[in-house]
């Protein structure tokens, strides 16, 4: 059992709710079960400490403290947005303790392909369902996530079992193109935001709100702002009086308004509109 003591502006709940990740569920306890990669933790959270368990403390250091994001001043980010407007003063002390993780980029692009119109809860059950079939056992109950190649050979008719449904093509796609090197995942970290979305937008099934999530998610691009039909309605009705607004508008607006922080913005509105139900159809 490791403890990291003294952490500001980190709630694991918040972290893990806030739509960037998967992989977790509660236990009987309230203590979080987690999967990243091959790696299976337990965490909970004490006022501003948190106690991981089945961890190490080489694995603290080199796995969790880069995944949790633990080295960046979120004090300057969090006050720079709350100073934006009185919206997001409200918005950014209601999810202050939300971090960015830093993700696989494979895990990342799979798992965004399968979120396309489904609820959080549904996306869990088709990725676990992969995991189960075709990752590598790290328990008796839990199986890491599938590399590009325990992917290949998977059929279309296979995925579906997984309760993909027509993403199965798109993923599909997406391990073939990463295997024979037409996408390559590692490259995409050296690009610029436009070059990064347009190469992860050859791939089938991926526009560019899943294209935004992944460069978000997995490459830390922090400037990008992936926008949903929810983000879309919070931003028309914060800032353009409720009326209908083109997306490429919503996008120029997020550019201009939140900078290099966009991304971190987006996290906060996210989670605040889920959290107080203003998805609700």
């Amino acid at each position: 059992m490791e403890q990291l003591n003294n952490l500001k502006h980190f709630n694991i709940a918040q972290v893990l709710e806030c739509g960037q990740v998967f992989r977790f569920n509660k236990d009987k306890h309230n203590d979080f079960i987690l999967v990243a990669g091959n790696k299976k933790i337990k965490i909970c959270q004490q006022a501003d400490s948190i106690i991981i368990k089945n961890s190490t403390p080489e694995d603290i250091s080199k796995v969790w403290k880069t995944y949790f994001d633990l080295d960046t001043n979120y004090e300057d980010i969090t006050n720079i947005l709350m100073n934006k407007d009185e919206h997001m003063s409200k918005i950014v002390q209601f999810g202050e303790g939300i971090r960015i993780l830093r993700q696989d980029p494979w895990e990342m692009l799979i798992s965004f392909i399968i979120s396309q119109n489904k609820a959080i809860p549904h996306i869990k059950t088709c990725i676990e369902n992969i995991c189960l079939n075709y990752g590598t056992p790290i328990d008796s109950l839990t199986h890491a996530f599938p590399t590009v190649n325990q992917l290949m050979n998977v059929t279309d008719e296979q995925l579906r079992e997984c309760k993909v449904g027509f993403r199965a093509g798109y993923i599909i796609d997406a391990t073939k193109k990463v295997f024979n090197g037409e996408i390559d995942l590692e490259n995409i970290k050296t690009m610029g935001i436009n070059e990064a979305r347009i190469e992860l937008m050859k791939i089938k099934g991926v526009g560019p709100k899943i294209a935004d999530c992944i460069l978000l998610f997995a490459y830390n691009k922090m400037d990008v702002f992936p926008t949903d039909v929810w983000i879309k309605r919070m931003i028309e009705g914060l800032y353009f009086n409720g009326q209908d607004t083109k997306l490429d508008k919503i996008q120029k607006f997020a550019k201009e308004y939140f900078g290099e922080l966009a991304g971190y913005a987006q996290q906060y509105l996210f989670f605040y509109g889920r959290e107080n139900g203003m998805f609700k159809k």
